[in-house]
């Protein structure tokens, strides 16, 4: 918690002036004025039960209880409030990690009045107040980046960014936008239309190593990899339906078992005269591949050993 002067905390009787003053009181907003602020910019990562370190932003009573960490508001005390800092930039990552943009001027003196004003609000929401549970797409639907982006943002954002928990991203992969996804880091993380050759979902499902997220267990559940998974061999479309480039060139490597000849935990890599076997794998063995995108989305191997 951040040292503040005693001369910028308000003393009781200038609050109570304030909290006297018709002009403020009507200037002041309660929860209900600022809950689709935190709505639209927070909740994907800080709502329902798997919010990020248990804070949950979608309720009056959450904000209050704050994160696994402790309070993150101090009612009538903005400048030694961790939800007011990260928004303003004070505290680092800033939120939301969606941004830039972040918060604008508006929003963010909204909340740093109502955190001022004592949080007042409606403690429980009632039932016509409370969102109904976002559609997942079964399996054999159309998969959307929407679909896939919260889960993104609630598991992997957080160190996946720049500014992140981890500084900077690691491997130089950045997950916040779909563009950024696409673009990969050191090497490319998602071939449209090939999953099973996609680092990402490789790396989710624990077939390469370190599993994400980093941070598990608990890991993405089943239905979250299957998403990700759908998602990217369905061509990571975007929320039109249109189905991404294939990265033809882009450099590759995971890690995996030869499952088959030239067949990676069951997906099909393309081995030529010219690629380099180091320490000739059998079926079974751990493997190394190396290699870069063809123009059909297959993995064109330069380099293959054992592990």
């Amino acid at each position: 918690m951040s040292w503040w002067p005693h001369c910028l905390i308000p003393t009781a009787v200038t609050a109570a002036l304030l909290a006297a003053s018709p002009a403020a009181a009507q200037d002041t907003p309660d929860f209900a004025a600022i809950a689709g602020t935190f709505e639209e910019n927070c909740v994907a990562c800080h709502g329902g039960e798997d919010a990020v370190l248990g804070l949950r932003l979608d309720s009056l009573d959450g904000v209050k209880r704050g994160s696994e960490n402790g309070p993150v508001a101090v009612p009538g005390r903005p400048g030694e409030s961790e939800l007011v800092r990260r928004i303003k930039g004070i505290s680092e990552p800033r939120m939301p990690l969606t941004g830039p943009p972040f918060l604008d001027d508006a929003q963010i003196a909204d909340i740093e009045s109502w955190v001022a004003a004592g949080m007042p609000g409606t403690a429980a929401p009632g039932p016509e107040a409370v969102a109904p549970p976002r559609h997942r797409p079964a399996p054999g639907e159309s998969v959307a980046w929407s679909d896939v982006a919260p889960i993104l943002m609630k598991r992997c954002v957080k160190c996946h960014t720049d500014g992140g928990l981890r500084g900077r991203p690691p491997e130089g992969l950045r997950l916040k936008t779909r563009e950024m996804v696409l673009a990969g880091g050191e090497r490319v993380a998602v071939i449209p239309g090939n999953a099973g050759a996609s680092e990402l979902v490789r790396r989710i499902r624990g077939q390469s190593r370190p599993r994400m997220p980093l941070d598990g267990p608990p890991f993405l559940d089943g239905d979250e990899i299957r998403l990700i998974t759908d998602w990217i061999a369905q061509g990571a479309p975007d929320d039109s339906g249109r189905r991404a480039p294939v990265p033809v060139g882009a450099r590759v490597r995971f890690e995996g078992v030869l499952t088959g000849r030239w067949q990676v935990d069951g997906t099909p890599v393309t081995v030529t005269g010219g690629t380099r076997i180091d320490k000739p794998p059998r079926v079974g063995d751990g493997v190394e591949v190396r290699g870069t995108v063809g123009a059909d989305g297959s993995v064109l191997v330069q380099r293959l050993r054992r592990r």
